[in-house]
């Protein structure tokens, strides 16, 4: 089913709702190495409806809401919103996202279905003019975003994803992890 309201949603009707995880692993910067921290997550996907630019080009979306929270004391520590965008003319991907401290980006990519299943991958980078980063002078300075790269995949009400961020940060490149199995727990 990829029609709600009447509107086609495409790939991005298989994601709408709900999602709960406790099986979230973060691997992140320290100035000694890597920090590791399992975490808990929430993720929703809420119809936006279509979307017409210039005349010419017809998109769907999702808004999202991810909150992450560490599994020791519950508290969170990481949070982004954004978008999820079908072009059905094209089967262009779009994943928009915004970090409250002050990065923001676009990735483009693909949804592909294989079977009952759905992945879905999009990737952005600080030197692509189409699909890029955009990040404070602080960020830019401390903890430069080079690039973003994310996968999920969907299966049933099981959601699996990685994403990658590749930073300078600590006078090195590192490669931040954060990956995720969430069951759906409303279908809205």
């Amino acid at each position: 089913m990829s029609e709600i309201n009447g509107i086609d949603y495409g790939p991005l009707a298989a994601l709408i709702g709900k999602w709960y995880g406790e099986r979230g692993m973060d691997i992140a910067p320290e100035r000694d190495g890597p920090d590791e921290n399992p975490y808990c997550d929430e993720l929703t996907f809420v119809p936006s409806g279509p979307a017409e630019n210039a005349e010419e080009q017809a998109l769907v979306s999702l808004r999202y809401h991810h909150v992450v929270r560490k599994k020791k004391n519950g508290q969170i520590f990481h949070e982004q919103i954004g978008h999820w965008i079908y072009e059905p003319a094209t089967a262009l991907l779009m994943h928009s996202l915004s970090i409250p401290r002050g990065v923001t980006l676009l990735a483009g990519g693909v949804a592909e279905q294989q079977g009952q299943s759905w992945q879905f991958k999009a990737r952005a980078s600080a030197d692509n003019q189409d699909f890029g980063i955009a990040q404070s002078p602080f960020m830019l300075e401390k903890a430069q975003t080079k690039a973003f790269e994310i996968e999920m995949q969907l299966s049933d009400n099981e959601l699996r994803y990685q994403q990658i961020t590749s930073l300078f940060i600590y006078g090195k490149d590192f490669e931040h992890k954060d990956s995720s199995v969430l069951t759906r727990l409303i279908y809205a």
